[in-house]
This record gives C-alpha cells, structure tokens and sequence, in this order.
C-alpha cells in the first residue's frame, strides 16, 4: 500500500487544443478510496492511465508513495487496474480467469490457489468458481474481473468506469462488494466514473474534474454542501441544482416576487467584482411547499410541467416566469399533477452564491 501523488502533471496529446490533464496537483492518501468524477471528455480516465504508465507525462511528476514512477514502465509500477470491459479468457474458468497473472508470475499453484480463494470470498464469489464467464451474469463478471486485480496485491487499484456495463440492481450490488473489498484490505484505490450517485456512495473524497482542470476535491457530504462554483454545484447532485442568474437588489435578491436576502459578506464580495448580478443555487430539496393556510407569506409561484415520481422522493418540473425552469423536490408522496400551480419559499440554508464573473462560490 502507498499514497499517490499527482504534482503539476499535465497531459496532451498530437492534435493540439486544450490539455487533456492540465496541470493536476492531487495527492491520494495511503488505504484511501478516491473517487475521480466528471463528464465525458474531462480526463479522469487520461489520470488513471497517466498513473499506470499507459500515458506519457508531458510535464509534472507522479509518486506512488516516496517512489517517482513519471517514466517508469507499466510493469514496474506495482498497481493493478480494472476496465470497464471484463476482458475475461472465455475458455477458462473464473478462477484460473482471477489466477492467471499468477499463473504467468510462475508462483508455486498452492500459494495461488490460495490467493484465488481469498480474492473470491472477499467478492462472494466462492460459488462460481469452476463455472466459464460465459454461465457468469453481468455482475459476477465484473467481480472476476475485480478478483484478478485482487489477487496481485499491489500497492493501488485504478478502477476505470468499471460498473457502466451494469443495470442499476447490479450496479448497486457491486458498487457494495468494492466497497467493503476495499475497507477490508485497506488498499489504495482510485476510481473513475461519470456518475455522480456512483461516487457520492462510494468514495472517502470525491476529484472533480472538468476540461482537465481540477475544479474540487473533498469529502462527498462536503463536496454536496458547499460546491466551489456553478460547475461543481450542477454537476454533483441529482437532480442538479437550481442556478439562476439574478440582479442584485438590496440586501439580496429578488427570486421573481420572493425576497432572498443574502449575508453582507456575500454581497460585498460581488460589489468588490464590479458585479451587479450574482448566480443563485438551490437544490431541489430547498424549497418549501407553502399550504394554503400560508396564502400572506412571500412566494415564488409556479406552474407544474412535469411530475417525476422515483418512488422515495417526487420531483416537480415547473415553469417560473422570467427564471424558467425550476426543480423541487417533494416530501411524501405526490399531491400535484400537471398544470397545477404551487408557492414556494427558499429554506435559509439552502441558497448557495456564485460570482456571475467567474462562477466561483462567494464567501458567505
């Protein structure tokens, strides 16, 4: 086990443009499960192979603990890597499928056989063993697939997107088994995905990269939060979060006929910028449904387009006015079907401010 260090590393490649990895200062503490997300196109899968050795770095430096492996080869780097395609020999059962390294390593057949074993009751495959990927499901493969990283013992695992084959039930079942795989042996690990649910369950710290650039790195409920910019905060929730761009006035900010006030830090902070607007965030879960008996508060009225209904929480798809869409989510079960009208206020924890300049969050 090591910590992995990424100083200043920058990646691009012969068909010019912007860096496919820009400058990427990241260190992943020893035995942490950090998790790299972004969307397609943004690097996280050029770092994974930056640290693998199937990349060339074009400027900065990568240590696997105290060790500089920047132009080291593959095979002298000790981690071990699992792709988003099984890759799996059909011919072969899933244990000499999980025991081939070893098998190619020369390492005496008892000591393998015992690794085998070791790996597969740590997925909860010991039952599959002598059956052909082929009789394997979707899940099962892909904990193979895993066990032959497993089995090496190396000092880190890189996980590329490994679950996007999966339908939802076995992508949470494997996302399970990773997890506790990886608490239980206290390796390293770098994950990769595109899916925001995916890593908010699973990662001690989320990376979130956009364009190659770092954009934050913390711990997920934190990353949730207190999103560092716009980009952050759309990105990392589901559904996104609610940004509008909005005047300010006053002490705050008008949300249509709703007052927002805002802290004078916040508004200072803009003024500083030469701004006269700043960007509002709130999540879906920030507003709250006013009754009729609330007819004399202050309120943002609504127009429902749209109700989706995923069984633990109801989201409504509405129109506001001038600020277009908006989503809120609902306690319970749906009251509210298309067409229907509804006020809402904001909770006072729940609003987030950007700078309308650069995007980044304003102090509060």
């Amino acid at each position: 086990m090591a910590s992995v260090t990424f100083d200043k590393v920058t990646r691009r490649f012969s068909s010019g443009g912007r860096p496919a990895v820009d400058s990427l200062d990241l260190e992943i503490e020893d035995g942490e499960f950090m998790v790299l997300l972004g969307p397609s196109g943004c690097g996280k899968s050029t770092c994974l192979r930056l640290l693998a050795g199937l990349e060339d770095v074009d400027s900065g430096s990568i240590h696997i603990g105290v060790r500089d492996v920047t132009h080291l080869p593959p095979p002298d780097r000790d981690v071990a890597m699992v792709f988003q395609n099984y890759a799996l020999y059909p011919h072969l059962s899933a244990a000499d499928n999980i025991g081939f390294a070893l098998r190619i390593a020369r390492m005496p057949r008892r000591h393998a056989r015992q690794r085998v074993r070791f790996a597969a009751s740590v997925l909860d495959i010991e039952d599959y063993l002598g059956r052909r990927p082929r009789t394997l499901s979707g899940g099962e493969r892909q904990r193979v697939a895993t066990g032959r990283a497993l089995v090496r013992d190396p000092r880190a695992y890189l996980m590329d997107e490994p679950l996007s084959n999966l339908d939802a039930r076995l992508r949470v079942e494997t996302r399970r088994q990773i997890v506790r795989m990886q608490h239980h042996l206290g390796i390293t690990t770098l994950y990769v995905t595109h899916d925001q649910i995916e890593a908010m369950a699973m990662g001690d710290r989320l990376a979130v990269l956009r364009d190659g650039v770092l954009q934050q790195v913390g711990r997920p409920r934190d990353v949730f939060a207190r999103p560092a910019n716009t980009f952050v905060g759309g990105f990392v929730g589901s559904p996104a979060m609610n940004l509008f761009r909005l005047p300010l006035s006053g002490h705050g900010v008008r949300l249509d006929g709703l007052e927002v006030p805002l802290p004078r830090a916040t508004v200072r902070a803009a003024a500083a910028e030469g701004a006269d607007a700043i960007v509002l965030g709130i999540r879906p879960e920030g507003f709250r449904v006013l009754s009729a008996e609330d007819d004399w508060s202050p309120a943002l009225d609504l127009v429902v387009e749209s109700v989706e209904d995923t069984g633990a929480a109801v989201f409504l798809h509405t129109s506001a006015g001038n600020l277009g869409h908006v989503v809120v989510r609902l306690p319970g079960r749906p009251t509210h079907g298309r067409g229907a009208r509804l006020r809402v206020s904001v909770r006072g924890d729940a609003v987030h401010a950007f700078s309308a300049v650069t995007g980044e969050r304003l102090p509060p």
